[in-house]
């Protein structure tokens, strides 16, 4: 890199106020380097700045903007200056805006917060957002499908133990290696005093109820929790439920053949009420041995805290293995309720924060049953100690 594009770098950085340190004047700038630096100067100008700048109140211009900067900048940079725009402009009105949706750089982070607009949208605009939704969704599905599909495969797989299979069920592989040691060298074959067979297939082996904490601070949780719910319910060998709440509780299972009308199910904001979400929960248990119950949750609980103890209490009690997840994304630790979480470790639900890549492992070493807390420790993630 020359002297003269380092330069031109730092005066694009600092902005407008560098011309004369940087040794770079008005017209120093040419070309693309000028519309780059009106995009930056929209967002980051400072308050001395005399240019002039900002993004407005019209939508099109915003929409421009966001075309401008997906030109001049790599994806992951959009997204940043995505999220500061919302965060320092206050653009969650022009999310209502059908020309923004068409424009904007679609994530995870983006979803969410058009989740928490999904009320008081336009029908023409929740349109448009449906579909960057969808795309979205498209791409979290083709990434993380087939690893928790094989995760879960596997573990099923090997606690299935069905030693009196019918002709149609027998896994010939296994039942052979089973039984070398019976080769009959007379008749050449082998007498197969074991038989090993796949299961059966259409049987629910494993109740799962996901419990998902739809508080404004849990946004991007929400978005991996209906992806992963839909791709579980989507196997046979699990019967899989969605539950949502913040003071109210709503259970989403009839919508997970589709991530998509989750998302648009749930109604992120509003306060927390766990107790009275686990307590629904509690009711839905039916084979406690045969149930995984996935809480996902920051654990600040604006309802009867004391009751939700109890009740985590005796919900393990009965057998029902009990999964704390302070977080499902990657944006780094979250803010939880430490006494609730160390209360939920003493009562044998140790929580943590996971990310997207390490749920399927998680949901592997729960159905084979692992010591949840062990496995975590293992995987490098930090965990609540209780008392």
């Amino acid at each position: 890199m020359t002297e003269a594009e380092r330069l031109k770098r730092w005066r694009l950085v600092l902005g407008s106020e560098a011309e004369g340190s940087c040794g770079i004047g008005a017209g120093g700038l040419t070309g693309g380097d000028i519309e780059m630096d009106r995009a930056l100067a929209a967002l980051y100008r400072s308050d001395t700045d005399t240019r002039s700048g900002g993004l407005g109140g019209s939508a099109p211009k915003v929409a421009r903007w966001l075309g401008d900067i997906r030109t001049y900048f790599p994806s992951s940079v959009v997204r940043v200056m995505q999220q500061d725009a919302l965060e320092r402009l206050n653009l969650q009105q022009m999310l209502l805006e059908p020309e923004m949706m068409q424009a904007v750089e679609a994530d995870v982070h983006l979803v969410a917060n058009l989740m928490s607009l999904s009320q008081i949208m336009p029908a023409t605009t929740k349109e448009t957002a449906r579909l960057v939704v969808q795309k979205v969704v498209d791409e979290l599905l083709r990434k993380l499908t087939n690893p928790i599909q094989q995760a879960v495969s596997g573990s099923l797989n090997r606690a299935v133990r069905n030693r009196r299979p019918r002709h149609n069920e027998i896994d010939w592989n296994r039942t052979i290696r089973a039984n070398l040691r019976h080769y009959q060298a007379a008749y050449k074959t082998i007498i197969p005093e074991t038989r090993i067979g796949y299961g059966r297939k259409r049987t629910a082996l494993k109740n799962i109820i996901l419990c998902v904490d739809q508080s404004g601070s849990m946004a991007t949780s929400v978005v991996y929790a209906s992806i992963f719910a839909a791709v579980l319910a989507s196997m046979p060998a699990l019967k899989t439920q969605m539950v949502v709440f913040d003071t109210a509780v709503v259970d989403l299972t009839e919508l997970l053949q589709d991530p998509v009308d989750v998302l648009f199910g749930t109604q992120l904001g509003g306060g927390t009420d766990i107790n009275k979400a686990m307590s629904y929960c509690q009711g839905l248990i039916r084979q406690p041995q045969e149930t995984i119950l996935v809480l996902i949750s920051d654990l600040y609980e604006g309802g009867n805290n004391n009751e939700l103890r109890k009740r985590v209490g005796s919900i393990v009690a009965s057998g029902v293995q009990l999964v704390t997840l302070l977080a499902l994304n990657d944006d780094g630790a979250p803010c939880f309720d430490r006494s609730n979480a160390a209360a939920f470790a003493t009562l044998g639900s140790p929580a943590f924060a996971c990310t997207p890549d390490q749920f399927p492992d998680l949901m592997a070493a729960t159905l084979s049953r692992q010591d949840i807390g062990l496995w975590a420790a293992k995987a490098g993630l930090a965990t609540t100690r209780g008392n």
